[in-house]
C-alpha cells in the first residue's frame, strides 16, 4: 500500500508498530513499542527471555491483540484486516506445531490452502530441496526428527510465498549443516526483495545477517540501530590469554586503555602466557553492555 504526498508517493513499511503496548493483568509485556521495519531489510529483534519478543511477533501476526496501539504490516491494518494481513506475513514458530496424520508435502498444501493461494507444485519442490525435505516429502510429519521437524515449519511459512517472513529461532535444534542451508537459502530470499525479520539467541548470527538490530528489555525498545553502529560504538573487545598449561582465558574490556593493567596483572600472577591475541567487540558483548546499561530494574534507558 502506498500513500500520496503531494506529487511523491510514499511507500509504506514493511511493519510498522506505534506505541504498542499488551499487559496480562498486572504484568505489562510491551511498554509503548514504536519501531518500523522498511521493506527489503534483515531485521533482528532481540532480548533476553521475557523482553516481550514472543508477544509483539503474536501480535504482528494477527494471533493476540495490543492493549493498545497500531500494527500494519505491508500498510495493512492488522486488527481491521486481519485476514488481508496475514497473508502478507509468513511467521516460523518457536514451537514445533504440525498435524502428526499428514505427509510433509500434504503439509505444505494444506497451508497453502489455508492462506487462500492455490498449492504450487514447482515452488513446493523448490521449498523441499532448499531445506533438504526432497527424500522426506512422502513422509508422516510423526515419523520427523525434531530438526526436520521444524525445517517443515519453515517451509509452511513460505509456501505462500509472502513478502514479509518472521523466523522467531528458526535454527534452535537443528544441526549445523541445515543451519548454513538454511541461511542461504534466506539470504537468497531478502536478496530477491523479500523482508526478513529474526529472533534469535544465537547473537552471531543476528550480526552476520541483519543490518538493523533493536534490542527489547522489559518490553520497551533500549537500543536501535544499524548493525555496523551499534558494534562501533563499544571499542571495547575481548583479550584471549592463552596459557603455557594450554588453558585459556577471556577477559572482556570496554576501553582499550584497560589493557594495560589487565596485561599487567596477568604478568604478576607469574603465571607463564603463550600467546595473546585481542578480538573486537561482537553483538554479544555489545548486547550484554546494552541490557546492563539500561538498568535493572526501573524503565530502561533507551541507547537510540
Amino acid at each position: 500500500m502506498t500513500s500520496t504526498q503531494g506529487s511523491a508517493r510514499v511507500e509504506s513499511p514493511a511493519i510498522r508498530l506505534q506505541a504498542v503496548a499488551k499487559s496480562y493483568g498486572a504484568l505489562r509485556a510491551l511498554d509503548g513499542v514504536t519501531l518500523r521495519v522498511e521493506r527489503g531489510e534483515f531485521f533482528g529483534l532481540l532480548g533476553p527471555n521475557g523482553a516481550g519478543k514472543t508477544s509483539l511477533i503474536s501480535i504482528i501476526a494477527g494471533l493476540n491483540r495490543p492493549t493498545a496501539g497500531s500494527v500494519e504490516v505491508m500498510g495493512v491494518d492488522v486488527l481491521a484486516q486481519p485476514e488481508r494481513a496475514r497473508r502478507q506475513l509468513g511467521v516460523v514458530p518457536q514451537e514445533l506445531v504440525f498435524d502428526p496424520f499428514f505427509t510433509v508435502r500434504e503439509t505444505l498444501e494444506l497451508t497453502a490452502g489455508y492462506y487462500g493461494v492455490q498449492a504450487d507444485d514447482g515452488w513446493i519442490d523448490e521449498l523441499l530441496h532448499h531445506l533438504d525435505l526432497t527424500a522426506k516429502a512422502s513422509a508422516n510429519m510423526r515419523a520427523l526428527s525434531g530438526g526436520m521437524k521444524r525445517r517443515v515449519l519453515v517451509g509452511q511459512a513460505l509456501v505462500h510465498r509472502p513478502p514479509v517472513i518472521v523466523l522467531d529461532e528458526p535454527t534452535a535444534g537443528v544441526d549445523v549443516e541445515l543451519r548454513q542451508s538454511l541461511w542461504r537459502f534466506i539470504g537468497e530470499l531478502n536478496q530477491q526483495g523479500h523482508t526478513i525479520v529474526l529472533t534469535t539467541h544465537y547473537l552471531e548470527e543476528a550480526q552476520a545477517m541483519c543490518g538493523r538490530i533493536a534490542m527489547l528489555k522489559q518490553g520497551r525498545v533500549v537500543a536501535l540501530d544499524q548493525t555496523t553502529k551499534l558494534l562501533s560504538r563499544y571499542e571495547g573487545g575481548v583479550l584471549l590469554v592463552r596459557y603455557g598449561d594450554e588453558s585459556t582465558e577471556r577477559l572482556r574490556f570496554k576501553h582499550y586503555l584497560d589493557l594495560e593493567p589487565m596485561i599487567a596483572s596477568i604478568r604478576v600472577s607469574g603465571r607463564p602466557v603463550d600467546s595473546l591475541h585481542i578480538e573486537g567487540s561482537s553483538l554479544e558483548d555489545v548486547f550484554l553492555d546494552i541490557m546492563q546499561e539500561s538498568g535493572s530494574s526501573g524503565s530502561p534507558t533507551p541507547i537510540l
